[in-house]
């Protein structure tokens, strides 16, 4: 006679919520919308599986957290490949805020409401009535995860056509030119007849392997703003900005 399990481990399967999914029809649809037809169906439920739809399932397994970490860095790549053969006389701090334009969460989410896949987000109710569905972190982190389950299934090439096709408004729209704050800084102050910017760092705090510089800007004569960041350009860069936009409503 087969011992009985123990009465805990009874009530924890008893417990357990019926894994998220997505009926026939539904698939059917997605894949078409997408443009991608999936050898594991159960990776595109997966990136559309919100943390508060699985219950009492295990949310780092069942849910899109893990994919959405893959698909961030597949579409950072994709990015910046397509940055890098389109703009082709553009330094690194040109193509810079260009690609962080095109990254960011709400790029992501645009990119989801662009496609219409928003209602194939899976929440718990509680999510759906506090207006999950609409929110930009929520779809730019399903977007990703649908990314990196395009990228698991099939490889790069998918991706890419997917990114196209949901980026297609956001890569028509992008503006001519997107100079580095830095060297509009400079060309303000140059058009001015003013000394070019100064530098200068104000303190530097932090671990070695995660630095906070904190910069100033100053433009002589006209003002000066402080901001910090992970290294010294990207705090002189932050600076730069700031001080722009203050002397643009100065002006």
């Amino acid at each position: 006679m087969k011992p009985a399990r123990p009465k805990r481990t009874r009530l924890r399967d008893k417990a357990k919520s019926p894994a998220p999914s997505l009926a026939e029809a539904e698939l059917k649809a997605l894949q078409a919308t997408i443009g991608y037809k999936f050898k594991d169906a159960a990776l595109i439920v997966r990136a559309l599986t919100h943390p508060s739809a699985v219950g009492n399932g295990d949310a780092v397994r069942d849910s899109n957290q893990r994919l959405e970490f893959l698909g961030d860095r597949v579409l950072n790549l994709i990015i910046a490949e397509r940055l890098i053969e389109r703009r082709k006389t553009e330094s690194e701090g040109d193509l810079a805020p260009r690609l962080n334009r095109l990254v960011k969460k709400g790029a992501c989410a645009d990119a989801m409401r662009h496609l219409a896949l928003q209602d194939y987000v899976i929440l718990s109710d509680g999510e759906i009535a506090s207006g999950g569905r609409d929110r930009e972190s929520t779809l730019g982190d399903a977007c990703e995860a649908v990314i990196g389950a395009i990228y698991q299934d099939g490889g790069l090439a998918p991706a890419r056509k997917f990114i196209e096709k949901g980026w297609a408004p956001q890569f028509a729209s992008a503006p001519a030119e997107t100079k580095d704050p830095k060297t509009r800084l400079q060309e303000w102050a140059q058009g001015q007849g003013l000394p070019l910017p100064e530098y200068n760092v104000l303190s530097r705090s932090g671990p070695d392997h995660v630095p906070v510089y904190e910069i100033e800007a100053r433009v002589g004569g006209r003002g000066a703003a402080v901001a910090t960041g992970p290294s010294k350009r990207e705090a002189e860069r932050s600076a730069a900005a700031l001080l722009l936009q203050s002397l643009s409503g100065n002006t």
